[in-house]
């Protein structure tokens, strides 16, 4: 049993009331039910507020709370989850590459995602990958094309690295860089540190959210609310022109309460519309 979790209260939170066995069916399941429920959401770095990564205070937050998190506190949820009903998983340190130059050196591990291993063969689950956040999990197998309900996705490997890319209109994408070395809670807890305090990172700077449900991908970055449908392809767009607007997004479309008003978020993202 993983320590102080409650499996009954996170699978009421995601809305699975299926059986739950530690085999592919209950993996995809979950994983799907999770990036519906629970967004992809960076409020809490925005607004100067700790994330905090122990397990009482992501179910706190996550489970009890009417909140989404960035990738060490849904993975970590995730992974609590998976751990419980009795799956092989192993938390991976990733390289963010989704806005770097293709030439450009790598940056620090900064992405929290997992390997689950069944009886045919290992899989990767990630539900908190802010800019393109995957659906169901993926066959841990180079060089093959992999279909989900919004995208398609490939892993490659190169000097060591594992790349996951993605289907866009303009073509493959790379998410971002991994291996398979473990990472220990100490590794998360100083990514976690670095990703929701130093200015270099986009969390602390910008309003980054991203939703799932069914074939259709919602994100809000700044004002800037996206709709897309498969392998990104465009379906509809806006610029919200208000704190009333961006109250109703939060609590309609992501499905959240955040810690502070829509009117002190919005002044933010405004002023960094302004400075953009």
């Amino acid at each position: 049993m993983t320590d102080g979790f409650r499996l009954d209260r996170y699978l009421a939170r995601i809305g699975f009331d299926g059986p739950v066995a530690p085999d592919l069916a209950t993996l995809t399941a979950i994983h799907a039910a999770q990036v519906e429920a629970l967004p992809v959401e960076g409020l809490n770095p925005l607004l100067g507020l700790p994330v905090k990564l122990d397990m009482a205070s992501v179910q706190q937050k996550l489970v009890d709370g009417r909140r989404g998190g960035y990738c060490y506190e849904l993975n970590a949820l995730l992974r609590a989850a998976l751990v419980e009903v009795g799956f092989k998983v192993t938390g991976l340190g990733g390289r963010v590459r989704w806005n770097a130059p293709p030439d450009s050196p790598l940056g620090p591990r900064a992405h929290m995602l997992l390997r689950v291993d069944l009886p045919d063969g290992p899989y990767l689950a990630d539900v908190g990958f802010g800019a393109c956040v995957l659906d169901a999990p993926l066959r841990l197998a180079v060089d093959i094309e992999q279909q989900t309900a919004t995208g398609t996705y490939r892993l490659t490997e190169a000097d060591g690295l594992l790349s996951l890319s993605a289907k866009r209109p303009g073509g493959w994408r790379t998410m971002y860089v991994f291996d398979l070395t473990p990472q220990l809670p100490a590794d998360y807890e100083l990514g976690n540190w670095y990703t929701s305090t130093s200015p270099f990172m986009p969390f602390t700077s910008m309003l980054v959210m991203e939703r799932v449900s069914g074939d259709r991908r919602t994100r809000l970055v700044n004002r800037h609310l996206t709709v897309e449908g498969r392998d990104g392809e465009p379906v509809s767009e806006r610029v919200l022109g208000s704190a009333a607007e961006l109250q109703q997004v939060l609590d309609e479309t992501f499905g959240i309460t955040p810690p502070a008003s829509a009117d002190e978020i919005f002044a933010i993202i405004s002023g960094n519309a302004e400075r953009s």
